[in-house]
C-alpha cells in the first residue's frame, strides 16, 4: 500500500485587495499517493493554479494543513520552502519557461547549479536527461531555434534532471499541436511508470485520461474524484 506523498486538509487561500476578497481555495481536501499520476480539472478561476502553487511551495496557504511526505509544511518560511522545492519538485509549464539566452544544455543544467551539484556530475545528469527526452542532438541550440514540442522536451528534461520525487505540470500540452502533445504525455507517463509522482492541471479531457485519477474542482473545492486505472 503506497503512502501519501501529499495530504492537504481544509486548505484555505484568500487573495485580498482594497476592493475585493477572492477565495481561491475553500477548505480544500486532497490526497496524492506516492507514485500516483493525478489530473486536476475544473473551469478557469476554480483554484487549480493556486493549488499547484501551494503544492509547488511557491505560495503558502492562509489556513489548513499541508503534509508533504508526512511532514507539516504549511508554516514553512520562504527559505525552508525553497530548500525543499529545489530538492524534491520539478515543474513543467504550458509556456515552457526556458531562458532564451541559454542553450538547451545550459537550461537543463540550471537546477543542478542551484543545488550545488559538482561539474562532473552535472554533465552526466544533464546528458542523461537530454538522452531520455531524445533532445541531445539539440544541446547547443537556443530555445528560439526549437519547435514547441522540442522546447517542451527540454522543459521536461530540466524538470527531471534533479531526480525529483514530484513533478507538477501546468497545462503541459497547452501550446502544442496534438502530435507533440501526445509525445509529451507519453514522456510524463514513462516518468510516472518509473516511479515519479505527477500532479497535472489540465483543461484537456484527452490528457487527463493518462492519469490514474481525475480530481475535479469548483469554487476552490474538490467536487468529484474518478479513478481511471489502478496504480500498479
Amino acid at each position: 500500500m503506497q503512502s501519501n506523498m501529499i495530504k492537504i486538509s481544509n486548505l484555505e487561500k484568500i487573495y485580498r485587495t482594497e476592493e475585493v476578497e477572492t477565495i481561491a481555495l475553500n477548505k480544500m481536501n486532497m490526497e496524492v499517493k506516492e507514485g500516483e499520476f493525478v489530473a486536476v480539472m475544473g473551469p478557469s478561476g476554480c483554484g487549480k493554479s493556486t493549488l499547484l502553487n501551494i503544492l509547488g511551495l511557491l505560495d503558502d496557504p492562509d489556513d489548513g494543513s499541508f503534509l508533504f511526505n508526512g511532514e507539516e509544511i504549511a508554516g514553512y518560511n520562504e527559505r525552508q520552502r525553497a530548500n525543499l522545492r529545489k530538492r524534491t519538485i520539478g515543474f513543467v509549464f504550458q509556456s515552457f519557461n526556458l531562458i532564451d539566452e541559454l542553450t538547451v544544455y545550459e537550461n537543463v543544467e540550471l537546477p543542478l547549479i542551484y543545488t550545488g551539484v559538482k561539474a562532473s556530475e552535472r554533465k552526466e545528469r544533464v546528458e542523461n536527461a537530454l538522452d531520455k527526452m531524445q533532445i541531445m542532438h539539440r544541446r547547443n541550440h537556443f530555445p528560439q531555434q526549437l519547435s514547441g514540442g522540442q522546447q517542451q522536451r527540454v522543459a521536461v528534461a530540466r524538470a527531471v534532471v534533479n531526480n525529483p520525487k514530484l513533478i507538477l505540470a501546468d497545462e503541459p500540452t497547452g501550446n502544442l499541436d496534438s502530435n507533440n502533445g501526445n509525445e509529451v504525455m507519453a514522456l510524463l507517463t514513462d516518468l510516472n511508470d518509473a516511479g515519479t509522482t505527477i500532479v497535472m492541471v489540465t483543461h484537456s479531457e484527452h490528457d487527463a485520461k493518462y492519469a490514474h485519477r481525475i480530481i475535479r474542482m469548483l469554487d476552490g473545492q474538490t467536487v468529484t474524484e474518478s479513478i481511471l486505472r489502478e496504480q500498479l
